[in-house]
């Protein structure tokens, strides 16, 4: 299936991803991991929730942990352009037939949740409370200096029927994988900010989250986790990388939190602005794909994810495979 024209005039401005919450089932253990050992920054808590920020945010939070019996993942957040724009955004999905919720959250203002025609639960504002910056407070720097919530990747039973919806809703599409064999999207990577991507979509038993990602200062950050996490009692959770990937040319560090949530740590992408830009395609066979330098991703990248709350789990019909570690 060819790619499709970005839709430049799209039925509501999305301006980014905006943050994610995560069931967990140890607050202290999740709290660990977050803070002391990946540095983001709390913002409030109580004894069932904690909400969190990267350095250089100044919404309230971009990850939300809040206690609960199983991990799971609940809605991906995105900050539209203004209250019209919401407006806009909760008419066309109503149109189509897919669920809109006005809920109350606490530091947001008007809010509704919804789920994408494959079951992904979305959440739509326009404003969050502000709060003074701190990117120069270089005190707080701890763990892998976390600046910013960059991307979400979500496990997705048909690539191409979620690049269509997605590019309909003005998702640009700066990178895709495709399998030869079938002509089909294996992968694609597509960004309303101007980085390679908000959203990315990998074949898969759909809909779950693969991993949610955050920006970093540089390569050396990621160094400094490695040492942190490998002498703290986090061995075990480092998963694959470090490395460079063939897509984005990001610098990347996979890591697993206390409840099995993949978390991304991700510097050194390009800036795709122009709204012509070309996207780069890609071969599921070729290699430098994964990494650049040729390494493959182990199983567990291909097969593990976040489960989300209340979303029905089909299975892709593409069975093409990456290649896999052995």
């Amino acid at each position: 299936m060819p790619i499709p024209k970005p839709q430049l005039y799209p039925p509501f401005n999305i301006v980014r991803l905006s943050h994610v919450e995560l069931l967990v089932t140890d607050l202290g253990k999740s709290r660990a991991f977050y803070v002391d050992t990946l540095g983001l920054q709390v913002t409030d808590e109580t004894s069932d929730v904690i909400y969190l920020r990267a350095l250089e945010e100044r919404g309230h939070h971009c990850i939300v942990l809040r206690k609960a019996a199983a991990g799971e993942a609940r809605h991906l957040g995105f900050k539209v352009f203004d209250e019209e724009d919401l407006d806009r955004a909760a008419a066309f999905f109503g149109g189509r037939e897919l669920p809109v919720e006005w809920v109350e959250r606490p530091y947001q203002g008007k809010t509704f949740q919804t789920r994408d025609p494959q079951g992904i639960p979305l959440e739509f504002y326009c404003k969050m409370d502000r709060l003074p910056p701190i990117h120069q407070q270089y005190a707080l720097y701890k763990g892998v200096k976390p600046l910013r919530i960059d991307h979400f990747n979500v496990f997705s039973q048909n690539v191409d029927e979620a690049v269509a919806f997605y590019n309909e809703i003005g998702f640009r599409v700066t990178e895709y994988t495709e399998d030869e064999e079938s002509g089909r999207l294996w992968a694609a990577w597509a960004h309303r900010k101007g980085g390679v991507h908000d959203i990315a979509f990998t074949n898969g038993r759909g809909p779950r989250l693969h991993h949610t990602a955050f920006w970093v200062p540089t390569p050396l950050a990621i160094i400094d986790l490695l040492d942190l996490m490998s002498t703290t009692g986090w061995l075990q959770n480092i998963e694959r990388g470090p490395g460079r990937h063939g897509i984005s040319n990001a610098f990347f560090l996979y890591v697993r939190d206390p409840d099995g949530h993949r978390i991304e740590i991700y510097c050194s992408d390009y800036q795709t602005v122009d709204p012509d830009l070309e996207p780069i395609k890609w071969d599921l066979k070729d290699p430098q794909r994964q990494t650049l330098w040729g390494a493959p991703a182990p199983r567990s990248w291909f097969h593990e994810g976040s489960l989300f709350s209340g979303a029905e789990l089909t299975d892709s019909d593409l069975a093409a495979q990456p290649i896999i570690a052995p």
